[in-house]
């Protein structure tokens, strides 16, 4: 499940970024991309990246709820553990007829405890709303989750426009500004909530 390389030294808090598009052609995989390089270039987290494309869960397919962790099929015991595992997340997503993704609601819905008390961002992208809807209504879904969003989020318009000839994803200056203070604020939540969960 992991997209690239992670030097996982145990000092520092586990960061997974998760690309909630799957569609041929998506924005996401650039954009998580650089997102990632951002994270390496910060250095206060170890970086996991999961490809919902490449995690390929089912529709949601468990028959108990998944507050109670009684899960049966080992899609679910692997994705469980990678959520348990990680600290802090940076979810990326498109905009959908002004909400977020399915592929992204149906990894959400598959666990619950494992998603508890842990700090999360929002990376959207979209044309002129920047996806800032669909941010809107992923924030309540993480809260109902006991989850703590940033106020701090990376919110890029008109994307397609920030792509180079090879696919390449070219943030500017206040996108880059945005990201840093999201990672920060990442950091200090985790600070705070890790003792919570302990």
């Amino acid at each position: 499940m992991t997209e690239r390389p992670s030097e996982n030294t145990g000092e520092r808090p586990t960061l997974m970024v998760i690309i909630a598009s799957t569609r041929p052609g998506r924005v996401g995989k650039p954009v998580a991309d650089w997102l990632a390089d951002e994270v390496v270039e910060h250095g206060g987290f170890d970086l996991e990246v999961i490809d919902l494309l490449e995690l390929d869960l089912p529709m949601m397919n468990e028959p108990e709820h998944p507050v109670l962790g009684r899960y049966r099929h080992e899609h679910t015991k692997r994705w469980s553990e990678a959520v348990a595992a990680a600290d802090a997340f940076v979810m990326v997503t498109p905009e959908y007829n002004h909400s977020f993704t399915a592929p992204l609601k149906n990894a959400i819905d598959y666990l619950n405890k494992e998603w508890k008390r842990k700090p999360v961002a929002i990376a959207s992208y979209g044309g002129v709303s920047a996806g800032l809807r669909a941010a809107t209504m992923l924030r309540a879904v993480l809260s109902a989750l006991g989850m703590v969003a940033t106020g701090t989020t990376v919110s890029i318009p008109m994307v397609k426009t920030m792509l180079d000839e090879e696919g390449v994803f070219q943030a500017n200056q206040p996108l880059r500004t945005a990201a840093t203070g999201m990672l920060d604020e990442l950091l200090t939540l985790h600070r705070t909530l890790v003792t919570l969960r302990s």
